[in-house]
């Protein structure tokens, strides 16, 4: 989980993961596809797994990509995003 505050391209990728609009790619760091194209901001997509906010649906072999979904940790932030907008 994070205490860093969220940016607004943080904000954008946790909205697009819970519109079931992105993909995570299996491998060392966790690539992140938003409609089926490769997401610009690696760094904030790597963050936002590394924190606990996004993950796979599934467990895949290295090199697939599988759906992603919001951690229940990941909508609480969502939702005190835009509770607070």
């Amino acid at each position: 989980m994070t205490t860093t505050p969220l940016n607004g391209r943080a904000l954008a990728l946790l909205r697009a993961v819970a519109a079931g609009r992105a993909e995570l790619g299996a491998g060392r760091e966790p690539d992140l596809r938003i409609d089926g194209l490769l997401c610009s901001d690696q760094p904030t997509a790597h963050a936002l797994t590394h924190a606990g906010l996004v993950r796979p649906v599934r467990e895949v072999a290295p090199g697939h990509w599988v759906p992603a979904e919001l951690t229940p940790a990941g909508a609480q932030a969502l939702d005190d995003l835009n509770s607070a907008a």
